[in-house]
């Protein structure tokens, strides 16, 4: 399994709970309900801040 920085923890933490309250919004504007697209749009938004995220593995 993959391991994150603290940062990157509470950031995915963060969409998340955005998600389950209904303002998390993708980046056409629509509004997330999958968990999958949260965790990525949490990791997308720790990596731009800096925060330790391994590299997606294909």
């Amino acid at each position: 399994m993959a391991k994150y920085s603290k940062k990157a923890s509470d950031k995915v933490e963060e969409t998340m709970h955005e998600m389950k309250e209904g303002e998390l919004k993708s980046g056409s504007g629509k509004k997330v309900t999958s968990k999958k697209q949260a965790i990525a749009i949490g990791l997308s938004e720790a990596k731009k801040e800096g925060a330790k995220v391994p590299k997606k593995k294909s």
